[in-house]
Protein backbone atom coordinates (compact mmCIF):
# COMPACT_ATOMS: atom_id res chain seq x y z
CA UNK A 1 0.00 0.00 0.00
CA UNK A 2 1.19 3.89 -0.66
CA UNK A 3 1.94 6.13 1.81
CA UNK A 4 -1.27 7.65 0.76
CA UNK A 5 -3.37 5.25 1.05
CA UNK A 6 -2.24 4.19 4.44
CA UNK A 7 -2.70 7.28 5.88
CA UNK A 8 -6.50 7.68 4.72
CA UNK A 9 -6.71 4.40 6.01
CA UNK A 10 -5.80 5.41 9.13
CA UNK A 11 -7.93 8.66 9.36
CA UNK A 12 -10.59 6.74 8.22
CA UNK A 13 -10.22 4.39 11.05
CA UNK A 14 -9.48 7.36 13.48
CA UNK A 15 -13.15 8.91 12.53
CA UNK A 16 -15.06 5.84 12.87
CA UNK A 17 -13.55 5.56 16.80
CA UNK A 18 -14.68 8.63 17.65
CA UNK A 19 -18.35 8.09 16.00
CA UNK A 20 -18.12 4.91 18.52
CA UNK A 21 -17.26 7.07 21.22
CA UNK A 22 -19.57 9.61 20.90
CA UNK A 23 -22.54 7.48 19.90
CA UNK A 24 -21.68 5.40 22.95
CA UNK A 25 -21.78 8.69 25.42
CA UNK A 26 -25.26 9.74 24.03
CA UNK A 27 -26.64 6.34 24.49
CA UNK A 28 -25.48 6.18 28.69
CA UNK A 29 -27.23 9.97 28.66
CA UNK A 30 -30.47 8.79 27.66
CA UNK A 31 -33.51 8.16 29.49
CA UNK A 32 -36.65 7.11 28.96
CA UNK A 33 -39.61 8.25 31.28
CA UNK A 34 -43.53 7.05 30.59
CA UNK A 35 -46.56 8.27 32.75
CA UNK A 36 -49.49 5.71 32.80
CA UNK A 37 -52.96 6.10 34.27
CA UNK A 38 -53.56 3.08 36.66
CA UNK A 39 -57.15 4.08 38.03
CA UNK A 40 -59.95 6.54 38.10
CA UNK A 41 -62.97 6.93 40.36
CA UNK A 42 -66.50 8.65 39.92
CA UNK A 43 -65.02 11.27 42.60
CA UNK A 44 -64.59 14.41 41.37
CA UNK A 45 -61.34 15.61 40.17
CA UNK A 46 -59.96 17.51 43.22
CA UNK A 47 -57.51 20.39 43.12
CA UNK A 48 -55.28 18.13 45.61
CA UNK A 49 -51.83 16.04 43.98
CA UNK A 50 -49.59 13.45 46.23
CA UNK A 51 -46.92 11.77 45.14
CA UNK A 52 -44.95 9.18 46.87
CA UNK A 53 -41.65 8.02 44.96
CA UNK A 54 -39.48 4.79 45.31
CA UNK A 55 -35.62 4.92 43.59
CA UNK A 56 -34.39 1.51 42.41
CA UNK A 57 -30.68 0.45 41.52
CA UNK A 58 -30.09 -2.09 38.78
CA UNK A 59 -34.15 -2.61 39.02
CA UNK A 60 -34.22 -4.93 42.20
CA UNK A 61 -32.59 -2.99 44.90
CA UNK A 62 -35.02 -0.47 46.52
CA UNK A 63 -33.30 -0.16 50.30
CA UNK A 64 -36.79 0.17 51.92
CA UNK A 65 -38.83 2.44 49.73
CA UNK A 66 -42.59 2.99 48.98
CA UNK A 67 -44.53 4.86 46.37
CA UNK A 68 -47.80 3.51 47.51
CA UNK A 69 -50.84 4.80 46.58
CA UNK A 70 -51.67 5.10 50.09
CA UNK A 71 -48.51 7.44 51.10
CA UNK A 72 -48.93 9.45 48.00
CA UNK A 73 -53.02 10.45 49.11
CA UNK A 74 -51.30 10.47 52.69
CA UNK A 75 -48.58 12.88 51.36
CA UNK A 76 -51.37 15.66 49.97
CA UNK A 77 -54.22 14.69 53.06
CA UNK A 78 -56.39 13.21 50.12
CA UNK A 79 -59.02 11.12 51.97
CA UNK A 80 -61.41 10.61 48.33
CA UNK A 81 -58.83 9.73 45.18
CA UNK A 82 -60.17 11.06 41.62
CA UNK A 83 -57.14 9.35 39.49
CA UNK A 84 -54.22 7.66 40.22
CA UNK A 85 -51.13 7.28 37.41
CA UNK A 86 -47.77 5.62 37.86
CA UNK A 87 -44.61 7.41 36.29
CA UNK A 88 -41.49 5.04 35.38
CA UNK A 89 -37.98 6.64 35.07
CA UNK A 90 -35.37 4.18 33.38
CA UNK A 91 -32.09 5.08 32.93
CA UNK A 92 -30.61 2.27 30.78
CA UNK A 93 -32.10 -0.04 33.60
CA UNK A 94 -29.53 0.44 36.21
CA UNK A 95 -31.59 3.39 37.96
CA UNK A 96 -35.08 2.94 37.97
CA UNK A 97 -37.97 5.75 39.13
CA UNK A 98 -41.58 4.72 40.24
CA UNK A 99 -43.53 7.68 40.92
CA UNK A 100 -47.33 7.54 41.97
CA UNK A 101 -49.60 10.55 41.55
CA UNK A 102 -53.20 10.69 43.11
CA UNK A 103 -55.53 13.57 42.82
CA UNK A 104 -58.17 14.04 44.65
CA UNK A 105 -59.70 15.79 47.43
Amino acid sequence: MSRTKLNLFFIMIKSIKIAVVALSAAAMMSSCALTLPVNATSNAIGSKVGTAKATGYLGVLFFDQDASIKKAAKSAGISKVSTVDIKESNFLGLIVTYETIVTGE
